[in-house]
């Protein structure tokens, strides 16, 4: 009997879950005013940054011809950090053989200068 699960009827639908937190009120005629001329203003101030750069025609002129050497400077830069992460390696590789080697040495002397003990059993 403990283990019947009975349907609570006074759960709401989850479609109603974000229903109260909605603000539906409408924004006052100053603030919208308000924020239209901080917007007409920014605008403003980017077409005079827009009219104070030099040379904009030649800018896009010579865009495709940036594009392609940048393309290139990324390529080569992409040669040159391969290699450079295969010398790394190479360095790292080595130094670790020679830790290994260096260690398996000192083993087999610490093996080979064991004393052994033999255990008399009478």
């Amino acid at each position: 009997m403990a283990d019947l699960n009975i349907p609570n009827l006074n759960i709401k639908s989850d479609k109603y879950i974000f229903k109260k937190k909605l603000n539906l009120r409408r924004k006052s005629k100053r603030r919208l005013f308000t924020e239209s001329l901080f917007l007409f203003i920014l605008s403003v101030l980017l077409v005079c940054i827009n009219y104070l750069i030099p040379n904009k025609n030649l800018l896009l002129k010579n865009l495709p011809s940036t594009f392609n050497k940048s393309f290139l400077l990324l390529i080569d830069l992409f040669s040159y950090l391969y290699e450079i992460f295969l010398v790394i390696f190479i360095f790292v590789s080595t130094i670790t053989a020679l830790i290994f080697m260096v260690g398996s040495f000192n083993r087999l002397l610490r093996v080979s200068k064991r004393k052994s003990k033999q255990i008399v059993y009478k």
